[in-house]
């Protein structure tokens, strides 16, 4: 089970569970994958729903990344995540979330 007191959220990967964390690296790696804006500019996004997809493949990636996954965004052109992109957008927001939130917020 994914600890949301830890900013943890699980995403299934093809039937498989996998724990997402951004952890600080998570977050830096997310803001280069970015390219152009901040941090705040993805949860100001988030906030307005005038979020992409390339921002929630990110979100997934680095939150991913930092629950120790070794994989990267080419490689999740072709599983199936579950819930689909409905439920990524909603594992993308949670992690955003749970990164900047103090305890007991989310």
């Amino acid at each position: 089970m994914a600890n949301p007191w830890a900013g943890e959220v699980a995403i299934w990967l093809d039937g498989q569970r996998h724990v997402a964390k951004l952890t600080l690296g998570a977050l830096a790696e997310l803001e280069t994958a970015l390219e152009a804006g901040t941090l705040i500019d993805l949860v100001e996004r988030f906030e307005a729903g005038r979020f992409s997809t390339r921002d929630v493949l990110a979100l997934i990636v680095a939150g991913l990344r930092g629950g120790g996954w070794q994989g990267t965004a080419s490689d999740l052109r072709t599983v199936e995540i579950g819930g689909g992109p409905v439920e990524a957008a909603r594992a993308a927001a949670e992690l955003l979330a749970r990164a900047f939130a103090m305890p007991g917020e989310t």
